[in-house]
Order: structure tokens, then C-alpha cells, then sequence
């Protein structure tokens, strides 16, 4: 999986992307996997929403298969 981070994500995370060598993961265990060691990203990933392949994920048990591309999208602010 190719997994990119925006704004606080990328903060959180220390980078702007990463590979995942994992095979298919719901989204939830997606986000526990990605925030395993990193507390302050493990926060922000339970408010942040995921894209797949650009098509958004709702369901934390949808799953995302291993080759896939996700973008992790923290809540952007209006103005």
C-alpha cells in the first residue's frame, strides 16, 4: 500500500508518505496499524478520512486491498 499524508497527518506522521507491505486491511485496522508506535498520529488518524484509490472509505470494515493507494485526509478548515 502507498499511503500519503496531508497537513497535520504529514506533521503527525514525521513524513508525507509511506509504504505498507501488509495484505488486504479493513480501514480500521489500517488506521491502528499506521498509528502502532506514534501516539500523537494515532490520534489524528481516528479523525482523519481515508481515500482509496481516490474513492473516500466511511466504513472503518471496508476493505483495502494490499496494492492500493490511500490518501489520509485530516479535517480541513473553512473560510
Amino acid at each position: 500500500m502507498d499511503i500519503t499524508y496531508y497537513a497535520a497527518a504529514a506533521d503527525a506522521a514525521g513524513t508525507t508518505s509511506a509504504r505498507l507491505d501488509a495484505g488486504e486491511l479493513t480501514a480500521d485496522d489500517l488506521r491502528a496499524r499506521l498509528g502502532v508506535g506514534n501516539e500523537r498520529l494515532a490520534a489524528v488518524l481516528a479523525s482523519c478520512s481515508l481515500l482509496v484509490d481516490g474513492a473516500a472509505v466511511r466504513d472503518g470494515s471496508t476493505p483495502i486491498p494490499a496494492g492500493a493507494r490511500v490518501d489520509v485526509l485530516p479535517p480541513f478548515a473553512g473560510g
